[in-house]
């Protein structure tokens, strides 16, 4: 016979189960809620501070000027955090501000000239809606007028060290009539004439007090939002380590002063391929090189085209001229016992 279980026990059970149930609910919840605010955490956005004092070519920014300090905190915001553009900013600094940086000195051009190629191009070999062309974007009939090849075979925008001359040329013509090195900065983006018909029109003197183009009004700014990352990177959430810059490579050239009819054959008589040719030499549009008048032409090419911290980082030895052997210890010879410190690249640049 079973026996019956008053009724009261049984509510007592219930509400017991109840209580229960509701308890667990409840760490469950507030477990959730902890996690999602650890997430949080893991992606804040941040406001950023601009320095007290910022300068370009030596000439300070008014901050105190409401509209001035708006404009350079949108650019600073906007390139801290378009991280995958910024951070290619840093690693092809590393690779491309050496070849800049003497030629700027040969001229007696400010050092920070140098970010205006690296807004203009983001260091690559693009071509403008208008036909800008190369680091410093220039158009063909400024690069001819300054004394650069510019055809179906040679263009020499595509060349690292004559397209920064070019430039440099156009800067100090630039600076003799705006006698500004702001205003040079903003008439590399709007022409001197532009820039100059714009001061003359609101009876202004300087870039800060001009009305401009969307383009125009940003450019400058950009460049100097782009100079206070890549000199105080970690300030602005960037840590990157010496091996993760791209190195610049050393070099050797050839002198031609005759016709290539095939520079996939020379190439190979250089011990590179085609491409290597070509990523050393974008200026060689073609794959031949005509040169009926004879003209000197100096072809770079890489002495070592081998990334050796990738090697040495994934246990292989390797010595110039050699062939690749993996070391037997397979990944025992790398040391990890210190830590890959971030670094400030352009004061690496700079040593």
């Amino acid at each position: 016979m079973i026996k019956k279980v008053p009724y009261s026990i049984l509510g007592i059970i219930s509400l017991a189960i109840v209580l229960k149930l509701f308890n667990y609910a409840i760490e469950q919840q507030i477990g959730s809620s902890s996690q999602s605010i650890d997430s949080t955490k893991a992606f804040s956005v941040f406001s950023l501070e601009i320095p007290k004092k910022v300068d370009f070519a030596g000439e300070l920014v008014p901050l105190q000027i409401v509209d001035v300090y708006e404009r350079l905190d949108r650019e600073l915001i906007v390139n801290t955090y378009w991280q995958s553009q910024t951070l290619l900013f840093h690693k092809r600094a590393y690779k491309y501000f050496p070849l800049m940086e003497p030629i700027l000195k040969k001229y007696g051009i400010p050092d920070d000239f140098k970010y205006l190629a690296l807004v203009e191009s983001a260091f690559t070999n693009i071509v403008s809606p208008a036909g800008a062309t190369g680091f410093w974007q220039l158009m063909d009939a400024t690069a001819i007028s300054y004394g650069l090849e510019v055809n179906e075979e040679v263009d020499e925008r595509y060349h690292i060290e004559k397209s920064t001359e070019t430039a440099c040329k156009y800067i100090l013509e630039a600076y003799k009539q705006l006698k500004s090195w702001t205003l040079v900065a903003a008439s590399y983006n709007m022409g001197i004439t532009g820039i100059l018909n714009q001061l003359e029109r609101q009876k202004a003197n300087n870039y800060y007090d001009l009305l401009l183009n969307e383009e125009t009004s940003r450019y400058v700014f950009r460049a100097i939002a782009v100079k206070l990352i890549i000199t105080n990177p970690q300030k602005y959430g960037y840590y990157i380590t010496a091996k993760n810059l791209y190195k610049p490579i050393e070099t050797f050239t050839i002198s031609v002063d005759s016709a290539i009819t095939d520079l996939a054959v020379f190439a190979s008589l250089q011990n590179v391929n085609y491409k290597i040719l070509k990523i050393f030499n974008p200026w060689l549009r073609q794959s031949y090189l005509t040169n009926t008048e004879h003209k000197k032409y100096i072809i770079t090419l890489p002495k070592n085209f081998v990334n050796e911290d990738y090697l040495y980082d994934h246990g292989y030895n390797y010595e110039e001229g050699s062939s690749l052997e993996k070391d037997s210890n397979d990944f025992q010879n790398i040391d990890t016992s210190s830590p890959n410190n971030p670094i400030n690249i352009d004061s690496v640049i700079k040593n």
